[in-house]
């Protein structure tokens, strides 16, 4: 008769995919999506490959799974108040997200069609038609504010990744360029010689939200537009 081995149950035993996919995330944050393999996660979790594949079917599940968790739990806390604030709450959420998380944006965009990017796509458009934007222009005006939140929130990261590893002083950073700049023809560059001394102070939180606001005013022309030409009341 063989004896069963005494002890816990095996490791692999208590794997779940909630689990796999939150040692996944921290993987991600600290080695950045070339680090994430099946072997490093499995030497994370302490088990053999082979056992991920019962829960992960390639790294490409697992990335969109990662993306997914941290983008539906960000989502779920989205207050809901008139349609141009709860844009602005989804904006900066996703903007402070990927920030905190620097492979998000490169991984939402390089699936367009994955939940996560749904998961987004969805609340902006359903205040965009609360707004009235006519059916014909719902698809453009919504699509103009993902691209913007995803690009200007991907770039953002990016910058900050880039001077994490150049070991860059922000302000110093900036006041090089603006000093650069400032050195400038202004004949030959007559805008960049107006916004020059905004370099060495911008808060790019603020401009983000700003480029939303600019976006958000476009979309108010449309709803103007839209609206039929009021009848003259005969005297």
């Amino acid at each position: 008769m063989v004896k069963q081995r005494k002890g816990g149950p095996r490791r692999e035993e208590s794997l779940s995919r909630e689990n796999i996919i939150q040692a996944s995330i921290e993987l991600l944050d600290s080695d950045g999506e070339e680090g994430l393999t099946f072997r490093a996660l499995a030497e994370r979790l302490a088990t053999g490959p082979g056992a991920l594949y019962w829960h992960i079917a390639n790294k490409s599940d697992l990335l969109i799974a990662a993306c997914d968790s941290l983008v539906a739990r960000t989502m779920s806390q989205i207050p809901v108040t008139t349609p141009n604030e709860t844009i602005r709450a989804v904006a900066l959420a996703l903007f402070d997200l990927i920030d905190a998380h620097p492979w998000l944006g490169s991984a939402l965009t390089s699936s367009p069609g994955a939940l996560p990017v749904v998961r987004v796509l969805e609340p902006i458009g359903q205040q965009i038609q609360a707004l009235g934007v006519p059916d014909d222009q719902q698809w453009n005006a919504t699509g103009t504010l993902m691209a913007f939140i995803l690009g200007v929130s991907r770039q953002n990261a990016a910058n900050r990744q880039l001077a994490r590893a150049k070991n860059l002083d922000r302000a110093h950073f900036l006041d090089v360029v603006a000093t650069a700049w400032s050195q400038l023809d202004p004949k030959e560059h007559p805008f960049v010689s107006t916004v020059v001394g905004r370099i060495r102070n911008h808060d790019d939180r603020a401009d983000f939200l700003a480029g939303i606001d600019v976006i958000l005013a476009g979309i108010a022309s449309l709803q103007s537009n839209s609206r039929p030409p009021l009848k003259r009341q005969r005297s």
